[in-house]
């Protein structure tokens, strides 16, 4: 099927094609026409297949025939992040631009005076965060209740990052009477719930398995000590010359410190996390996306909200301890279709979220070794114990590992033992030789309690 199947008017064509778009994928291609025909749709498709653009090019195309009063919305699409509302915003404006109609962005972390300059301006399509978005109508900047279509983009997310009530505030300030768009990665009983308040007969669309990750993106993992991760990532990144890569880490401290740590290694690394200004953030995003930035640390904030084409490297720095997120965190490559790789760095703590996610994704994820960094995958049954290896001493004999650690400490006592008797504190005889093989005459003095050199009289 082309786009010029879905019944869009021309000038959203040549918007599609301006974007190098030849054929809709899976999601545009079910969504697209049941938004056309006016219904609700509970829709979940995994990150990276055009969710987006499944309707915003219907929902554009709707507004375009219907000319409004412009002084307050009409559509109103909310998103979970501060990055995620400004890529949907980019997507829309393409579109709305060409339709004469006005797109505009609010989210936090910025100044909201010339937010309020752009809505007093009137816009047909407002994409929003929904702390901002509240913010501006309880200082009645905003009249949402000309809303018609109400858009949740990756609700599941939304949900995880704690936004019920604020939905729930949102719901009570938009007309009952609307058309409702539910898009998830995920179908959790909670977005079931949000689906049965806000959906009328909704159409049901699922163009994926339960939950997988994208066929481009190949996966591979190396068991790691903890210590070590740092160390195997900066061989991985000089090794095969990674132009771009972005790493998770599960916390902000983790990521400014990792980023620290690289750049004292000469890697050019910037930290992407929500304790940085909006501004900041911005700026280095669009540095990672034109290549000025080689390698991005973020947390799970930018997990969902970043639309990179061609990125080729996805690292899992910290294993994420949600199953689902691993997904999202790896959805950011192999992104239409073209290929990327995922590496997750497990330490012996973490294997629990890995098998999490194997089961999840109902697949093994192959592991592989990197000689020097990775520890063994097994242990022979032959081996009875090998110390400091996880493996081993989950398997050995508790008499085995007593053994061991009784003659460790033999070991080390005898060590100490022989250590005393050939140091510096054993006084030397008569006969004994200086360092030159001369005799020392002086050998065996004391000497005296102020630390003098000379001998005593």
């Amino acid at each position: 099927m082309s786009f010029d199947q879905l019944g869009l008017r021309i000038e959203l064509l040549k918007g599609v094609k301006a974007k190098g778009y030849t054929t809709p994928t899976p999601i545009q291609i079910k969504a697209i026409p049941v938004i056309l025909k006016g219904r609700d749709i509970l829709a979940r498709a995994q990150t990276g297949t055009g969710k987006t653009d499944a309707f915003a090019l219907p929902l554009v195309e709707i507004l375009s025939h219907e000319k409004g009063e412009r002084r307050s919305p009409r559509a109103l699409v909310l998103t979970p992040t501060r990055e995620l509302a400004l890529q949907v915003g980019e997507s829309i404006k393409a579109y709305a631009r060409r339709v004469s109609m006005r797109c505009t962005v609010v989210h936090g972390g910025v100044r909201i005076n010339p937010q309020i300059d752009r809505l007093r301006r009137g816009i047909d399509v407002l994409v929003a965060t929904p702390g901002r978005l509240l913010d501006l109508a309880g200082q009645k900047h905003l009249n949402l209740s000309r809303i018609e279509f109400l858009v949740f983009d990756e609700a599941d997310r939304m949900l995880d990052l704690g936004f019920s009530e604020e939905i729930s505030e949102i719901l009570d300030l938009v007309p009952v009477e609307r058309r409702t768009m539910l898009f998830s990665a995920t179908y959790t009983r909670e977005i079931r719930d949000l689906a049965g308040r806000m959906l009328r007969d909704p159409e049901h669309i699922e163009v994926t398995p339960k939950v997988t990750a994208a066929e481009s993106v190949v996966q591979k993992v190396h068991l790691v000590d903890r210590i070590n991760k740092r160390a195997l990532l900066i061989h991985l990144i000089t090794r095969e010359r990674w132009s771009r890569v972005l790493v998770f880490t599960r916390t902000k401290y983790g990521a400014n410190k990792l980023t620290e740590k690289l750049a004292a290694q000469r890697i050019n690394a910037a930290a992407l996390h929500g304790n940085k200004s909006q501004s900041f953030r911005t700026r280095t995003l669009k540095a990672f996306k034109n290549g000025e930035i080689r390698i991005l640390v973020a947390t799970d904030v930018a997990a969902r909200g970043l639309d990179i084409s061609n990125l080729p490297y996805v690292v899992n720095y910290d294993m994420p301890s949600i199953p689902e997120d691993y997904v999202h965190r790896t959805g950011r490559t192999g992104r239409a279709g073209v290929s990327g790789i995922a590496v997750s760095l497990v330490s012996d703590d973490e294997k629990p979220y890995l098998q999490a996610i194997e089961k999840l994704l109902k697949q093994k994820i192959p592991v592989e070794e990197v000689d020097g960094y990775t520890v063994d995958r097994d242990v022979p049954d032959f081996v009875l114990f090998r110390p400091n290896n996880p493996a081993s001493e989950k398997k050995a004999d508790k008499a085995i590992k007593e053994l061991v650690a009784k003659r460790n400490a033999a070991k080390q006592r005898s060590q100490t033992r022989k250590a005393k008797a050939t140091g510096s504190g054993k006084r030397l005889g008569p006969e004994s030789k200086s360092r030159s093989g001369r005799r020392n005459p002086k050998a065996g003095k004391k000497a005296s309690r102020s630390g003098s050199r000379s001998p005593q009289h």
